[in-house]
């Protein structure tokens, strides 16, 4: 053991011990310091893929409570993927918009038109009438590990480009946009993501885009919880709305929404669960199968039906041209049938 003195003056006087460096009973002894690790080099990065991400502002009309129309500002974010005026971004971005203006790195502003949009995934593919643009580098998404540094640049707040760093904090993670939409397959990252930052990339420390900025937890008490859709996943999304304008799916040509109290209350529902057919579109499949507005969808092929968004993912888990059994209610009698799904029709 070590003493330890306390020293008054000229006077020392002994007031305990204390434990060595490395103990003779246990033999431990304190871990050395390791090297500390290297800052990430956010400056190059950022000047890396600076030129290639756009901010994107927009208008909406919409109507007040007297039906007069009233034009909404709105904005946010894109990344060019070819040199030759492609821009991806996200639907929510751009839906409804009845003018679309895209504001470049070099401060060049251009009109831009819709290629294609998809709102299951929130993407959305512009394009502005210029050449010779410096298109980002698209990375690996899989290759991503939680605690990995990141980069969100957009147009945060609509007041220009800028970049905020973070981590990625979670990867594969779902988040319910509506009873009808997921978003699948997002990258959590403590990055702090705002209003404008919509469509913006997020980048490794190598300045290739990982994920498309979409959305954030706005809570009291929630800090750090942005989502970006993976490139893994949008890369394909992407390439369709390129070739054919939307994505094609497989369709049973059905609106729902999830049964609750007052749904089974209003109309008798022998079920407190599934999906609630609102709509039925005609010459579909679900209308040649005898499904009517009214009835619930509690089974389709081999998946338990619980709600509206458990019914849009089994018809997407199936192939056009599958023939799929469907159980549902009509009040208080319980049927079977079957449909084929055929290819959806373009929005």
């Amino acid at each position: 053991m070590v003493a330890l003195s306390l020293c008054l003056g000229s006077g020392c006087v002994a007031v305990g011990t204390s434990p060595p460096s490395s103990s003779p009973e246990s033999g431990w002894t304190v871990p050395p310091a390791g090297e500390n690790p290297p800052l990430p080099d956010f400056v190059s990065v950022i000047a890396k893929i600076r030129p290639s991400v756009v901010a994107i502002n927009t208008e909406v009309v919409t109507y007040d409570i007297f039906s007069q129309p009233v034009t909404q500002q709105g904005a946010g974010s894109g990344w060019i993927i070819d040199a030759n005026g492609l821009i991806v971004t996200n639907n929510h971005v751009i839906e409804g918009a009845k003018s679309i203006t895209v504001t470049l790195a070099d401060e060049r502003t251009f009109s831009a038109s819709v290629v294609g949009a998809d709102s299951i995934t929130d993407l959305a593919v512009l394009r502005v009438d210029a050449k010779d643009l410096v298109r980002a580098p698209v990375g690996d998404s899989s290759q991503l590990s939680v605690g990995e540094w990141v980069l969100a640049v957009g147009n945060s707040l609509g007041m220009g480009i800028s970049a905020k760093e973070g981590i990625v904090s979670r990867l594969g993670v779902s988040i319910s946009m509506s009873a009808a939409e997921t978003l699948r397959d997002l990258i959590e990252t403590s990055a702090a993501i705002n209003p404008g930052n919509s469509g913006g990339p997020l980048v490794n420390m190598s300045g290739e885009v990982v994920g498309i900025t979409s959305a954030k937890i706005s809570a009291v008490g929630v800090e750090g919880m942005g989502y970006a859709i993976s490139a893994k996943t949008a890369t394909p999304v992407v390439e369709e709305l390129l070739q054919e304008g939307y994505v094609v799916r497989p369709w049973l040509g059905i609106t729902s929404s999830d049964v609750n109290q007052w749904l089974a209350f209003r109309y008798g529902l022998a079920v407190s669960s599934g999906a609630f057919v609102t709509q039925v579109a005609q010459n579909s499949p679900a209308a040649e199968a005898g499904i009517k507005p009214g009835d619930v969808i509690v089974s389709l092929g081999s998946t338990e039906i619980t709600g509206a968004q458990e019914l849009v993912q089994a018809i997407h888990n199936h192939k056009i041209g599958d023939e799929v059994e469907i159980i549902f209610w009509r009040g208080d009698v319980k049927s079977t049938t079957r449909a084929t799904l055929t290819q959806s029709p373009p929005p």
